[in-house]
């Protein structure tokens, strides 16, 4: 009885005993959490004041159009009069450098992703390669400006004057080709677009190479271990399993290349005119004019950050509300792009089964 007696106030004191951390562990532990509320403040501060800085900055941007912000703004060329100033050349001249761009950067890219990462072997060289790629994407656009100057610009002056010279053309030894004499210019649209695939090809191949990289590798196998060929495996398997990544980071790259204006202005695009790109203002026209749409590649243009930076540098304060009218048209095709985007990635992503 005395020993069981003696042992009640032991267990007693045992369950009643406060628990606690070991002091070194429990400083630890709050540093600790400390420095995790810490971080969570500063992601919220950043973002928010991000977002702050945003909204203030769209605010004074329609706040500034208000002038100038009409439905008559995209269906006018430019002018010296800021009251009848419009952006018409400038968003066709977009429409043609985008298309390029993509027709040009598109299959190049996605090629060079599929050859990168599904075909070629790990070997120096390829590793090599692929280090390149990732430090072109953060190239300065004017440095590709420069390399477009030297490289299409002279080439198109070349063409230029063989072009000038020749009415007719021999189809291998066959006929006799006859053409209209069309003119030229060094500072042609393809030429833009060529620099402009430059800027956006490394972008385009490393997303490609990482939509490529997400495909399970289980998907491989079971094709290959089905009888398909490697090159079945990645023509009916994989690309259609990474289209949604692709697309993305295709669409996205191309939406760069419309805001894009260092390289342009290097290559000599026009600033002030009032032309369209062989004369093409409506997209009918597209249809019922194909010797104009033939044209239109190979004629002078600008694009609508040249138009807008031509108009921030005017003295007369009027031109102010025209600028922040352009940024704001520029602003709704970026987000149109990026939307079809988004809706691209959606439903690419439903026919996904695995």
């Amino acid at each position: 009885m005395s020993s069981a007696g003696s042992d009640t106030p032991t267990s007693h004191r045992l369950i009643s005993a406060p628990v606690s951390f070991v002091s070194g562990a429990d400083r630890s532990i709050r540093r600790r959490l400390f420095l995790s509320r810490v971080f969570s403040w500063i992601c919220r501060f950043v973002t928010y004041a991000s977002l702050a800085v945003l909204i203030v900055l769209l605010t004074a941007i329609i706040w500034s159009s208000f002038g100038r912000l009409a439905f008559d703004f995209v269906y006018s060329t430019n002018s010296s009069n800021p009251k009848n100033a419009g952006m018409l050349a400038g968003l066709w001249g977009s429409f043609w450098l985008v298309l390029f761009t993509a027709l040009f950067s598109i299959p190049v890219g996605v090629g060079s992703a599929v050859y990168l990462e599904e075909i070629a072997k790990d070997s120096f060289f390829v590793r090599l390669i692929k280090t390149n790629l990732s430090n072109l994407a953060g190239v300065p656009s004017i440095v590709y400006g420069i390399l477009g100057y030297t490289v299409f610009r002279s080439a198109a002056a070349v063409l230029k004057v063989w072009f000038d010279g020749q009415h007719a053309f021999n189809i291998m030894g066959l006929f006799r080709l006859r053409l209209h004499k069309l003119p030229i210019y060094e500072d042609n649209i393809l030429v833009g677009a060529l620099t402009l695939t430059l800027v956006v090809l490394p972008t385009v191949i490393a997303s490609a190479q990482e939509s490529l990289r997400s495909v399970p590798s289980s998907l491989r196998v079971a094709s290959l271990a089905l009888g398909a060929t490697r090159w079945q495996t990645i023509w009916r398997q994989v690309i259609p399993a990474a289209l949604p990544g692709i697309s993305t980071g295709v669409i996205l790259s191309t939406s760069r290349a419309i805001g894009e204006a260092a390289p342009l202005i290097m290559l000599g695009a026009l600033t002030i005119t009032t032309m369209v790109p062989g004369n093409i203002d409506s997209p009918v026209k597209l249809i019922t004019r194909p010797m104009q749409v033939l044209h239109a590649p190979l004629d002078q243009f600008t694009a609508m950050p040249i138009e807008i930076y031509d108009w921030s540098r005017q003295t007369d304060s009027q031109f102010t509300a025209v600028a922040a009218t352009g940024i704001i048209v520029l602003l709704i095709v970026l987000l149109s792009i990026n939307a079809v985007a988004m809706i691209v990635r959606h439903y690419a992503s439903r026919r996904l089964k695995w």
